[in-house]
């Protein structure tokens, strides 16, 4: 297996783990009919070119009292993107960071308790002598979860079945704080 896309075994591998998270390496190799040598293997390699992140359990941050979910876009002083970064980091409630081209230099994913706590949150942000200006979506719902199976089978060279979403996602826009219509 080349450093490059993965191949049919690998799909079937990675579906079949993401599916059982807590399967074993023998019990793996009888569902996909190989050797369990074989499956070692590709979980190696898997995971040293970091295609496998990581093998923890995914932790839904409703169910520990995080039920709102929203999306900070975030203008940057120029020049000051690590000061910014850092100071983002130093926030439990930030769970991702991108660097993003566009109006914004940065998008954020981040949870709260509430919408007065969201508020909170931005103002720490916007402490920041770092960071100009906040853009803040609200997540009303989850259309279509995180998912990656589709992209596996179709980085394989195989055809991923298409299906449109039922409805479309619903948001509603928030800037600094406060709810835009």
């Amino acid at each position: 297996m080349a450093n490059g896309p993965i191949d049919a075994l690998d799909v079937r591998l990675l579906t079949t783990m993401r599916a059982n998270p807590r399967i074993g390496l023998t019990e793996l190799a009888r569902l996909l009919g190989v050797a369990r040598g074989t499956v070692q293997a590709r979980v190696d390699k898997l995971t040293s070119r970091g295609v496998i992140g990581d093998f923890g359990p995914t932790i839904d941050p409703t169910e520990v009292g995080y039920p709102i979910l929203a999306f900070v876009s975030l203008q940057i002083s120029q020049g000051r993107l690590a000061e910014a970064v850092e100071a983002l980091g130093l926030v439990p409630e930030i769970l991702e960071v991108h660097g993003t081209s566009g109006q914004a230099d940065l998008l954020c994913r981040v949870v709260a308790h509430n919408t007065a706590h969201l508020q909170q949150i931005i103002a720490q942000v916007l402490a920041s002598p770092a960071v100009q200006r906040t853009d803040t979506t609200i997540a009303l719902s989850t259309q279509i979860p995180y998912r990656i199976d589709p992209l596996l089978h179709t980085a394989a060279g195989g055809s991923s079945p298409r299906k449109a979403p039922q409805e479309p996602a619903v948001t509603r826009q928030v800037r600094s704080g406060q709810v835009l219509g």
